[in-house]
């Protein structure tokens, strides 16, 4: 299998979700913004600005979106708009609202990811500032909120970088972190291991397919590692230089491409690219936020 560029010269891509109108949203963390690729015509427009960096996107309640805003950092780099870490709403006016700046009398620090999970509720990695292998310090957090915005702490991390997040079909959510390479699981109550991915790879964002497989985008690796729902090593597909999430719509997976390896901050802007692979299997169905 191949993967194709269907767009580039994106400012560091990430956090794929799909419209309602077939069009492939994305956040531009270098931008400050959404963007969208629309299949039809191959192109890709700006939807909103946000501000800050943006981590990643998922569609939400009459067309709305809901935004991980970690403040304005990538490494050593600072957006020239600062914005409060928070979980952002853009409706479907493309008017920009903080929907959850902490939770339970915690702070947020600098949201990642985001998923509804199979309960209607949303979930969210919270790691410390940008991402920085040489200091993991700072204690990481997984949080949970309503569609009113109350919630409470699912797991306290330690310093290991939650990073991507997914609902599974039997109502577990799971995340990776960066720093350990872990992969891990909150179900009834408890957090247990999955299993881990290869050193040479550094677990960004994921999704599952419609069996519970698992495709990690791999930040160091240049490619996706596949684990089975127990954690077993399936495969590796190589796609692109710094893959940082990923997005199925049906059986072809859209990979967000950062466009160079690391975070060479200086070199990032206008590298990255959209890639999309075709696979045999279709993935899982996303649930939606509770109303």
């Amino acid at each position: 299998m191949e993967a194709r560029t269907v767009a580039s010269g994106l400012r560091f891509p990430e956090g794929p979700t799909l419209l309602a109108d077939g069009r492939v949203a994305f956040v531009e963390l270098y931008g400050g913004c959404i963007s969208a690729w629309d299949p039809a015509t191959g192109r890709v427009a700006n939807m909103v600005e946000v501000g800050g960096v943006p981590n990643a996107a998922i569609v939400g309640p009459a067309g709305s979106l809901y935004v991980t805003q970690n403040g304005g950092k990538v490494g050593p780099w600072r957006a020239p708009i600062q914005r409060v870490p928070s979980i952002q709403v853009v409706d479907s006016q493309n008017r920009v609202a903080e929907f959850v700046t902490e939770v339970d009398g915690i702070r947020l620090q600098a949201p990642n990811d985001l998923v509804f999970g199979r309960d209607g509720l949303l979930y969210f990695t919270d790691p410390a500032e940008g991402y920085s292998p040489d200091a993991p310090v700072a204690e990481g957090r997984v949080f949970v909120v309503d569609a009113s915005g109350n919630g409470r702490v699912v797991a306290e991390t330690g310093p290991a970088f939650p990073n991507g997040i997914a609902a599974a079909a039997d109502g577990s959510i799971l995340w990776v972190e960066s720093y350990t390479r872990a992969v891990r699981c909150f179900r009834d109550g408890l957090v247990s291991t999955i299993g881990f991915v290869p050193n040479a790879s550094v677990p960004d964002g994921f999704k599952l397919d419609i069996e519970g497989n698992l495709y990690i985008t791999g930040t160091q690796s240049g490619g996706l590692d596949v684990l089975s729902g127990d954690g077993t090593y399936r495969q590796f597909i190589r796609c692109g230089k710094n893959p940082t999430n990923c997005l199925f719509v049906g059986n072809a997976l859209y990979v967000t491409d950062g466009g160079h390896r690391g975070l060479k901050t200086d070199a990032a802007v206008g590298v990255g690219a959209l890639l999309a692979v075709e696979l045999e299997v279709s993935g899982a169905e996303p649930f939606h936020l509770a109303i």
